[in-house]
């Protein structure tokens, strides 16, 4: 049934199996030195940005952005597809009162019970094939309020800091080799927008659009049009 969502959804299952395997690695990627002055910012922008929010997070991985939206969100309800990410997740000193963690697909949310006043996706852009990113889109605003604020967090490409592309597809989307410890190897898809992509891709979507370029990473930021 997983690989039938997964060939339907377009995303290659080693994709997905990657991240499973990958639970007790993943956080490795926030110790690079290079990176730090740039992480540090990130955290402080979300720690002030969401405030007062009740949030719809997705990809949330092992719960690393989770866990500062815990601090300042008046709710947070954070997703992702793979439960050995999950696991790792709700194990995290979160407000287990107000942070709820569910095992959801992000192409195919559920009817929450509520609409959220913000969304948050941190590593997930970079992710989505061209091609099926402005359903995504789409689908991401229907589970948010008129005027939310969105925000989507993801990595530049920068030589001898990112893993090399290995190959272009026909659409234009790039793809990694990444290994793991267990010697596994997987090609991952990983795009890197310029700043002119990320906003056409939102272009009669979105207001008060904003973007931002670090060193390494780039912000994106919005309020979903009613």
């Amino acid at each position: 049934m997983l690989e039938r969502r997964l060939i339907k959804m377009g995303i290659e299952s080693s994709m997905i199996s990657y991240y499973a395997d990958r639970a007790q690695e993943y956080e490795r990627i926030y110790a690079k030195p290079e990176r730090q002055e740039d992480l540090r910012r990130l955290r402080a922008f979300v720690g002030r940005t969401f405030v007062g929010a009740n949030v719809l997070e997705l990809a949330c991985g092992t719960g690393y952005w989770t866990e500062i939206l815990s601090q300042v969100a008046d709710s947070v309800t954070a997703t992702d597809i793979n439960e050995e990410v999950l696991t790792i997740a709700r194990n995290k000193p979160l407000g287990a009162a107000k942070t709820a963690f569910l095992n959801v697909d992000a192409y195919e949310l559920s009817n929450f019970p509520q609409k959220f006043s913000a969304g948050l996706a941190v590593f997930w852009w970079s992710h989505i094939p061209k091609a099926k990113l402005g359903d995504f889109l789409r689908g991401f605003h229907r589970a948010l309020r008129p005027g939310a604020l969105v925000v989507f967090i993801d990595n530049r490409y920068v030589e001898g800091s990112s893993t090399p592309i290995s190959r272009t597809d026909e659409q234009g989307n790039t793809y990694q080799i990444r290994k793991l410890d267990n010697g596994s190897a997987h090609e991952v898809l990983k795009n890197f927008p310029s700043e002119n992509e990320l906003r056409a891709s939102v272009d009669g979507l979105a207001s008060e659009l904003q973007v931002e370029f670090l060193p390494y990473y780039w912000v994106l930021s919005y309020l979903v049009k009613g």
